[in-house]
C-alpha cells in the first residue's frame, strides 16, 4: 500500500502561483485494498457504499480485490511475510473464526466502532446473534441453492433428491469445488434427517456415505471456484443445474433475463462480513469505512442492488425496490417465508475445526 502525492512541476507551480495569486497545496490520497468476491455482489457493495464513502471522503481511494475465495491463504502468507496489505476483507463466518482464532485478525469492540441503530440500539444488539466472532462485523445473509435451465430440462427440480437423480434429469451439473455444502446436500438426499447432518458428518461412517452419494453424479458435475461461473455455465447451457449464491441467480434471471429459475429447496443459509487484518494498512482509516459501510442505512442499500437481506435487523424494514429493475426485493432474499421452507444453516465452529482437513480429503477424491 503507497500513500501518493500528486506532484506538479515547478514550472507548473509557478503558473499557477502567476494565475491564481498563489501557490496551491497537494491533497494526500490514500489507498485502501477492500477484498471481496467479484461479481453481482461487489458491484452491489461498490454502489451502496464504497462509492458514496469517496464521495464523502475524497483523499479515499477504495481499491477492490476479488479474492474473498483466498483470504484465509493468502492473509497467512502476508502474516508470515510481515507484508499485510489489505484494509479490510470480506468473508463467510466459518472464515472469520478461524482467521479470529489464528490471530489474524483484530477483534472490535462492536459498539465502539460501528454506528447504532437510528433508534439508538447499540450495533451489538441489532446485529444480535449474528455476531458469530469478536472479529466479525456482519454484512448480508444470503445462501447457496440452485439455478436451473427451464428450457432444458423437461422436468423441473423441486428438491434437493432432483439434483442427485439423473434418471429424472439428465444433464451436466455445476457445484462449487469445495466440500462445504456438497456434504451435507448429499446427506440430504440421502434421506439423512436434517437434525442429524452434522452428527452424521461426524462420524468415518457419514463422511463413507456423504462421498459415496457424490459419487453417483462425479462424472456430471463441472466444479466452480467462483460465484459467477455457474450463472455463466447454466446462460451458456453448458450445465442443465447447478449451485452458486442466490444472488448471482437474482442476477442472472431478473437483470439479464435468462430462462433460468430458483430451486430453493435446502437452501444453504450462510453469512458474509468484514474482519480487519492485523496489521493492515491505514488502520485509523479502514475503522471508518467498516463503520460506515455497516450502517443500517447502507445495508438496506446494498439490498437494491442484490438479493441478500441485510444483517441489521433496522436494515430489514428500509429494504425496497430495486434501484433500476423497480421490482420489490423482499420475496427474492433467502429469508422470505415462501424460499424458506426447508433451509440449512451452517454449522460455523464445526467447519471451522474440520475445514483444513476435509477439503483435503475432497479434493484427494476429485483427484480420484
Amino acid at each position: 500500500m503507497k500513500v501518493s502525492f500528486k506532484k506538479t512541476t515547478m514550472a507548473l507551480a509557478t503558473a499557477a502561483a502567476v494565475s491564481l495569486g498563489g501557490i496551491g497545496t497537494a491533497t494526500a490520497e490514500i489507498e485502501l485494498v477492500v477484498v471481496s468476491w467479484g461479481g453481482a455482489y461487489a458491484a452491489s457493495q461498490q454502489k451502496a457504499y464504497f462509492d458514496p464513502y469517496m464521495a464523502l471522503n475524497p483523499d479515499i481511494k477504495i481499491i477492490t480485490d476479488d479474492s474473498g475465495d483466498q483470504a484465509v491463504g493468502k492473509l497467512r502468507g502476508m502474516n508470515e511475510a510481515g507484508n499485510v496489505t489489505w484494509a479490510l476483507v470480506d468473508v463467510p463466518a466459518t472464515d472469520a473464526i478461524t482467521l479470529c482464532d489464528e490471530g489474524l485478525v483484530e477483534e472490535i469492540d462492536h459498539d465502539t466502532v460501528l454506528t447504532p441503530a437510528p433508534d439508538g440500539t447499540p450495533a451489538s444488539k441489532d446485529f444480535g446473534d449474528l455476531i458469530i466472532s469478536p472479529c466479525f462485523v456482519p454484512n448480508i445473509v444470503f445462501s447457496t441453492t440452485f439455478g436451473y435451465r427451464t428450457d432444458l430440462v423437461k422436468v423441473a427440480p423441486t428438491t434437493i433428491n432432483d439434483v442427485f437423480d439423473l434418471e429424472k434429469i439428465p444433464g451436466k451439473r455445476a457445484l462449487e469445488k469445495k466440500p462445504i455444502g456438497n456434504l451435507e446436500w448429499a446427506l440430504l438426499a440421502d434421506g439423512v434427517d436434517p437434525d442429524k447432518i452434522y452428527e452424521t458428518l461426524d462420524t468415518e461412517a457419514g463422511l463413507d456415505r456423504a462421498f459415496a452419494k457424490l459419487d453417483t453424479i462425479k462424472d456430471q458435475v463441472i466444479w466452480w471456484e467462483k460465484g459467477a461461473q455457474t450463472p455463466q455455465l447454466l446462460a451458456d447451457g453448458e450445465v442443465v443445474m447447478g449451485s452458486t449464491y442466490n444472488g448471482r441467480l437474482f442476477s442472472v434471471i431478473e437483470e439479464e433475463k435468462q430462462p433460468i429459475a430458483m430451486m430453493w429447496d435446502w437452501q444453504m443459509l450462510d453469512l458474509d462480513g468484514w474482519v480487519l487484518p492485523k496489521g493492515g494498512p491505514h488502520r485509523a482509516e479502514a475503522l471508518k469505512l467498516l463503520s460506515f459501510a455497516s450502517e443500517t442505512q447502507q445495508l438496506a442499500n446494498q439490498a437494491k442492488y442484490i438479493s441478500y437481506g441485510p444483517a441489521r435487523k433496522s436494515s430489514a424494514s428500509m429494504v425496497g425496490k430495486h434501484a433500476t429493475l423497480g421490482i420489490d426485493m423482499a420475496p427474492h432474499m433467502p429469508t422470505a417465508p415462501a424460499n424458506a421452507k426447508n433451509t440449512l444453516l451452517f454449522n460455523y465452529e464445526w467447519w471451522s475445526d474440520r475445514k483444513d482437513d476435509l477439503t483435503e480429503r475432497f479434493n484427494a477424491w476429485l483427484a480420484r
